[in-house]
């Protein structure tokens, strides 16, 4: 047998769900991603000679629309390999 201490609630209360904080975490979500890829495609607009000076290059921006939140992190590793060559 389990002994609860009155100022103590069980785990199963101890997070409900909540509809409208999964609406507005999804709405967020998604605007987040939607700007993730205005900004990537800002970058595809810019000629090859800019992005070499980023470290990046196109075939790199098209691997960072497809890696999704990850994105950052693959562009930043990428430019990190080519400083180091």
């Amino acid at each position: 047998m389990a002994l609860v201490l009155s100022g103590e609630r069980p785990a199963a209360a101890a997070n409900p769900i909540n509809p409208y904080r999964l609406v507005v975490a999804w709405f967020a979500k998604a605007r987040t991603a939607r700007e993730q890829r205005l900004a990537l495609g800002n970058l595809l607009e810019l000629d090859p000679h800019r992005l070499d000076d980023l470290g990046i290059n196109r075939g790199d921006l098209f691997d960072a629309m497809q890696a999704g939140r990850r994105s950052t992190r693959l562009l930043a590793e990428r430019r990190s390999r080519r400083a180091a060559d």
